[in-house]
């Protein structure tokens, strides 16, 4: 996905695979109102296969209060599938954004990627 720019300055890298029992999305450069949409179409999607969810943030630059929203969301449909969900490896400026608006207190949040595909089995 690119941002429209001139310089073609790709914003957001979208891959998902499994790993064990869980379903990793990773989610390289920007979760903006730009790339929001297409996130949250893949994490709905996702949602479907009656897996364990762990989101890998450990190549996410930004996020806005949008893609808050949407992962906020995604983890709300999780817990009402009865289905694990959680966030991987954020670098610290993502991960203060979860601590500065409290998210941290409410969605799971692991510091690797292993240790949260450990816990979502």
């Amino acid at each position: 996905m690119r941002d429209g720019n001139d310089g073609g300055e790709e914003v957001m890298d979208i891959r998902d695979y499994d790993e064990g029992a869980s379903s990793v999305l990773q989610l390289r450069g920007r979760l903006d109102a730009g790339t929001a949409g297409a996130v949250e179409a893949k994490l709905t999607a996702m949602a479907g296969l009656g897996r364990p969810l762990v989101i890998d943030l450990g190549e996410l630059s930004y996020i806005s209060s949008i893609g808050l929203r949407v992962l906020l969301q995604a983890a709300k449909r999780a817990q009402a599938a009865k289905l694990g969900f959680a966030l991987a490896a954020p670098q610290p400026p993502v991960k203060e954004v979860f601590h500065i608006t409290g998210l941290d207190g409410i969605l799971t949040i692991h510091d690797d990627l292993a240790d949260a595909l450990g816990k979502a089995e």
